[in-house]
């Protein structure tokens, strides 16, 4: 977007959430920078609830909106310091800030108690992320006593106070078109990732091996991290469903399986597919393989508007049952299987989650007891998965093969779009690919 584009778009999403509110006062900080060892950082990441509302990506910065007949937004961050820009880099300041991103006024951080404390003054309710840091919960007090101590001077202190990432939830829920394009780019960059770790792997070579194509990949294209750490589990490793290990061989005969997405100007991707190691299906692998596909496909069909959220769960979960029934994995009926949660042994996961700014994404799934429906912009991933752990009641050919498949999924107005859709998972496409990598050595 261009900046004055910019500009509005988040000014936009400010407006919408002081709709929201009504009336009151609300403070979003961002998120702080955390130590890794001694003196040296994590690279920084900021909150993405504030992020989603300001854009803007220092440390040390909190968003303030005032709701009501004449609506303010501030913007409260770190003041311009030449020392410390020579050590860490170009830093706004509140003037620069205030014009770039579009805020009503801007101060330094260090300013913040007292004028939070006079903003609260006869407002009706407070809005912070409530519980989310026992800092901002002692400030919180802290400002509210401050006003209280004013009651005699007629001045009023907040009675309501409330959880504000509520109502930035819903907002976030459904995307526009400028998230969409970024999610597309990400979904793209991930999916080439996916071809190119395809390609790479061979028996012989470590898990490592494959992620570095995986990062490489991805920086390669602009995105600047992954947006988890990437999963790329060999054999029995694919059993485990949150492996980051990612130091074994890779041996002639396993599958691997890879759960890995990058994140593009902080939205993140979230790709899984599995694959034979040398570049071909086992028998028993081909059948495992294709009936997590079939679940896949069944909750894909259940991805529209109107639909509540467990559909696709359910869909894919039956397929599975089913699968497993005819593997002789399970024994009984599909009505028994499915009743006792008999499944749940080789299944044990959801179908899927929201996804945006974060990989498992704000929203809720329920509202009062009912699963929530589905809209047009909601974005989710469709992952079912089946992991076969060895033991004696197990059929040896079935022993230790885990697989996922996952993609992210844009519900529109008539079903759904896939955006990872680049990345391979038909078994014969997944083969080919592979055959065509090895000619080429």
């Amino acid at each position: 977007m261009k900046p004055n584009e910019a500009i509005s778009h988040f000014a936009g999403r400010r407006e919408r959430l002081a709709q929201a509110m009504g009336a009151g006062v609300a403070m979003i900080p961002t998120a702080p920078e955390r130590v890794r060892n001694r003196d040296t950082h994590f690279p920084y990441r900021f909150d993405s609830h504030f992020y989603y509302l300001t854009g803007f990506g220092e440390p040390e910065a909190v968003l303030v909106l005032v709701a009501g007949k004449t609506p303010r937004s501030l913007l409260f961050c770190r003041e311009k310091n030449p020392e410390r820009e020579i050590w860490d880099g170009f830093r706004y300041g509140p003037q620069a800030a205030q014009e770039r991103f579009g805020f009503d006024e801007a101060h330094p951080i260090a300013a913040l108690d007292d004028k939070l404390a006079a903003l609260l003054e006869d407002q009706p309710a407070l809005f912070y992320p409530v519980g989310a840091d026992p800092e901002w919960d002692a400030r919180a007090i802290r400002w509210l006593n401050a006003v209280r101590a004013k009651a005699r001077a007629g001045i009023a202190a907040p009675d309501r106070v409330q959880d504000v990432r509520a109502l930035i939830d819903d907002m976030r829920l459904v995307k526009d078109p400028q998230e969409l394009a970024l999610m597309r780019r990400a979904a793209r960059i991930s999916a080439g990732a996916h071809r190119r770790a395809m390609q790479a792997a061979r028996p012989g070579r470590h898990e490592y091996e494959i992620e570095a194509e995986l990062l490489h990949e991805f920086r390669r294209n602009g995105a600047q991290t992954p947006a988890y750490t990437s999963i790329v589990a060999g054999g029995a490793n694919a059993c485990v469903l949150h492996y980051v290990f990612n130091d074994a061989p890779l041996r002639d005969g396993d599958l691997l399986l890879i759960d890995a997405g990058c994140e593009l100007d902080g939205y993140a991707s979230d790709i899984t597919r599995t694959f034979p190691v040398n570049g071909r299906f086992s028998g028993a692998q081909r059948a495992v393989y294709d009936m997590v596909l079939a679940a896949q496909a069944a909750a894909m069909e259940k991805v529209r508007p109107g639909n509540a959220w467990n559909e696709p769960h359910d869909a894919a979960v039956r397929v599975l049952a089913q699968g497993m029934l005819d593997l002789k994995l399970l024994s009984g009926s599909l009505d028994a299987v499915l009743e006792k949660e008999a499944y749940k042994r080789f299944y044990m996961h959801r179908t899927g989650h929201w996804l945006g700014l974060d990989v498992h994404d704000a929203g809720e799934y329920k509202r009062s007891g009912a699963w929530r429906a589905l809209q047009p912009g909601m974005t989710l991933t469709v992952e079912p998965g089946l992991y076969i752990r060895a033991a004696d009641d197990v059929p040896e050919p079935l022993r230790d093969i885990g697989i996922r498949i996952e993609d992210d999924v844009l519900v529109t107005e008539r079903g759904c779009e896939v955006i990872t859709a680049e990345a391979p998972k038909g078994a014969a496409d997944i083969e080919a690919l592979m055959r065509d990598a090895r000619a080429r050595d």
